[in-house]
């Protein structure tokens, strides 16, 4: 299996701020990986790093060979990046189907295959985006994130906030994109568990470096060491 992503000696921040320091990981093509930590480790500074959306001072990043790192954000998702971030960034004052549509790029994921994936959204394709609950605007992160129709999706947090049934239906299509579409993706999330179940790889931040990296089965059946690592007192 070839290397989708390959980030090597990374290291990022904010403005003079360091917070990620020398980070080096792969991810091969149609994987899934679970991006672990703490509260405060640099999960999403490296979400948003590969996103663009923070300053690098060190290290590079490469997607299918190409150099991320030396691409504006805007051009990383013409690159093949769909991001999800935590604050969702839809176009609240766009309908539903006008935010899919003002992103979609030519691809298998259209706006009616999102809508296929969580009805919920097809019910209210009308619906202005403050109109709808925080789920549904969730579902519509992610229906934007893959009409761009990415090589790599970012997920930062997809489940937080959330209802049971809703995470419970973002967590069943996330697995499709994943596992039966093949899509290649990476996702930070506060229930490890149930990401590590859907996941081949994960990587454990701690400080801004990475402190494991593991298939993500031997770590889902190591719970004491996923304690220990994620500081949980049992």
């Amino acid at each position: 299996m070839s290397d989708l992503l390959k980030v090597d000696q990374l290291s990022a921040g904010y403005g003079e701020a360091v917070v990620l320091n020398n980070v080096s990981f792969a991810l091969g093509e149609g994987q899934t990986l679970a991006l672990l930590g703490r509260n405060g480790t640099g999960k999403t500074t490296l979400i948003n790093t590969l996103a663009g959306a923070t300053r690098q001072h060190g290290g590079t990043i490469t997607l299918g060979g190409a150099a991320l790192h030396k691409l504006a954000s805007y051009q990383r998702a013409a690159a093949g990046i769909g991001w999800v971030p935590q604050e969702r960034n839809i176009f609240k004052s766009l309908t539903v189907h006008e935010n899919l549509t003002a992103v979609a790029r030519p691809g298998k994921w259209t706006p009616e295959r999102v809508y296929e994936m969580f009805p919920r959204l097809a019910e209210r394709k009308t619906n202005l985006g403050t109109q709808l609950s925080g789920g549904e605007q969730q579902m519509l992160a992610v229906g934007r994130a893959l009409v761009v129709n990415p090589k790599l999706l970012l997920l930062d947090e997809p489940l937080e906030g959330l209802a049971p049934i809703i995470v419970a239906e973002l967590l069943k299509a996330i697995a499709r994109i994943t596992r039966e579409e093949g899509l290649s993706a990476i996702i930070v999330e506060q229930h490890p568990q149930a990401i590590l179940a859907i996941s081949d790889r994960a990587i454990v931040l701690d400080h801004g470096t990475v402190v494991h990296s593991d298939t993500a089965a031997a770590l889902r059946t190591a719970p004491e060491l996923l304690d220990r690592l994620l500081g949980v007192a049992r």
